[in-house]
């Protein structure tokens, strides 16, 4: 669905031409900018007072963050199945790190408490 939209704006728009690397900038700034709006959404400014949180509005912005992740992911070339196998590896890499079965140092809970 993501490919789809993405061919529809890039012709709607004339950004046939623009590259990968320019995408994925593109991408990554659009990507921080519905993070700030998330934010926004909230209350991390702690010198305003609170609101209400509009939990449609941050929902409808994780939507939006996930948007330009899967554009991300298209245009740096990986499909739905290596984004996921991808995510599996990495998910399972993480629980290494916390649990000291990673080759990668400064995860071990244990370490922290040191129980090493």
């Amino acid at each position: 669905m993501q490919e789809a939209l993405n061919r529809e704006i890039d012709s709607l728009r004339h950004l046939e031409g623009i590259g990968r690397e320019e995408w994925l900038q593109r991408l990554t700034l659009a990507t921080l900018s519905e993070l700030a709006e998330m934010l926004d959404g909230v209350n991390f400014k702690w010198w305003k007072n609170p609101k209400d949180v509009d939990e449609d509005y941050v929902k409808e912005e994780i939507v939006d963050l996930f948007h330009f992740f899967v554009s991300m992911a298209l245009r740096s070339g990986m499909d739905a199945q290596e984004l996921f196998s991808r995510y599996v590896r990495k998910n399972q890499e993480n629980f290494d790190r916390q649990h000291g079965k990673s080759r990668k140092p400064g995860y071990d809970v244990h370490e922290m408490e040191g129980e090493t």
